[in-house]
């Protein structure tokens, strides 16, 4: 009964190493308004089920305390790597947030970001706050708890690590993270040029007038409005980037 207990508990700490690293970086999870004593409740809860589950997966227990160790290290790598993975996936709604901001004319005015825990513009705390809550809405986040769990598939348990393949992983996921944020800031980015291209053409049309006076409060107005019309295709347009990237992992 000891020598039994010692490989269940044994388990439930291999699993709690990975599990437990990646809840505390998920997105949502790991924002600033969700306490640590409820992460890990969450990721303890979510370990102790796991353990007749992924209990056959994990590799036996070892007599070296150095080979423990190194296990331990290598489970938290793991779960560092899935947690970062779904953090990079979130720079998407944070870069085009940053280019709606800048392009309506708000980018001094800045709030914490509990979602990055970071100063931001505000209109970029409204679109990752917004963001945050259809993942959870359309139970996006059990796709994030799928791919902690998944990932003993592509990532066994005391295997070595791959940082080529990790590497990979993470310099692509930027690059499509970039890519996908710039697309949502792209009806921003074409606001601002046809905006100030206008502003330009009329302050050499009528030299007299105080263009700055003029531009600072139509920016605002038609930048806010511009946001309401295109809030839902951005957050529509961010849910299936995501959804999709997290199905890839999966793969």
């Amino acid at each position: 009964m000891h020598q039994l207990l010692n490989i269940e508990l044994y388990k439930f700490l291999l699993i709690v190493l990975r599990f437990g690293s990646a809840m505390m970086l998920m997105p949502g999870f790991s924002a600033g308004y969700v306490g640590t004593k409820f992460r890990l409740c969450i990721a303890l809860s979510i370990s102790f089920i796991l353990i007749p589950v992924i209990g056959d997966k994990l590799p036996p227990i070892s007599t070296s305390f150095g080979n423990n160790l190194s296990m331990f290290l290598i489970e938290i790598t793991y779960g560092i790597f899935i947690g970062i993975f779904m953090q990079i996936l979130m720079f998407a709604i944070d870069l085009g947030g940053n280019l709606a901001g800048q392009a309506i004319g708000f980018s001094n005015a800045q709030m914490f970001d509990p979602a990055f825990k970071q100063q931001s513009i505000i209109i970029n705390t409204f679109l990752s706050l917004t963001a945050l809550t259809i993942i959870f809405i359309t139970n996006l986040h059990h796709l994030m708890i799928s791919a902690a769990i998944e990932s003993y598939a592509i990532l066994p348990a005391g295997s070595n690590i791959i940082t080529e393949d990790i590497a990979n992983t993470i310099s692509q996921t930027i690059n499509q993270s970039f890519i996908i944020g710039f697309k949502l800031g792209s009806p921003f980015v074409a606001f601002s040029i046809i905006f100030y291209v206008g502003m330009g053409l009329l302050s050499r049309l009528m030299p007299q007038l105080n263009i700055f006076f003029l531009s600072m409060p139509l920016q605002i107005y038609l930048g806010i409005g511009l946001v309401f019309i295109t809030l839902s295709t951005i957050i529509i347009w961010f849910c299936q980037y995501y959804e999709n990237a997290l199905q890839m992992f999966l793969k």
